[in-house]
């Protein structure tokens, strides 16, 4: 049976992005669906911030054909596994889950939070994609 997770950080442009193009550079199609979403809708459709194209593509990940998203209540019925990047976007999916036997799929990517890179420099991004590395590579 296909393992089908989603990773969610707030704009589904930087953290989530790179997150899914690395779960998916580590797995097959045929063993593993993933996708990526936001909680907000500030960037509907658009594509991965072109930092994190570019950190991508460093690692031989190209995550260019992704688009924003926002996460939908069909979601925590549709996915395994629902990934938060960090501590305030896990708390907003307990939230949304339409249903309270659905909080049980939402999990931390990590131990730590993943720091949002937005407002950083390149080398906000390259630790980003360090840490996301490094965590999905246990998760998996």
């Amino acid at each position: 049976m296909k393992r089908k997770i989603l990773v969610v950080c707030l704009g589904n442009i930087c953290r989530s992005p790179l997150a899914q193009g690395i779960f998916e550079f580590y797995t097959s199609r045929e063993e593993v669906f993933v996708d990526s979403a936001a909680t907000s809708n500030y960037h509907q459709d658009a594509s991965p911030d072109h930092r994190s194209i570019k950190i991508g593509l460093k690692h031989d990940i190209d995550i260019r054909s992704q688009r924003s998203r926002q996460i939908k209540a069909i979601d925590f019925t549709n996915f395994d596994e629902i990934y938060a990047v960090d501590q305030s976007i896990y708390q907003r999916l307990l939230e949304l889950a339409p249903e309270k036997k659905l909080q049980n799929k939402v999990k931390m990517i990590d131990d730590r939070d993943v720091h949002d890179p937005y407002y950083g420099d390149e080398n906000d991004f390259e630790a980003v994609f360090q840490q996301l590395d490094s965590c999905i590579q246990k998760l998996i």
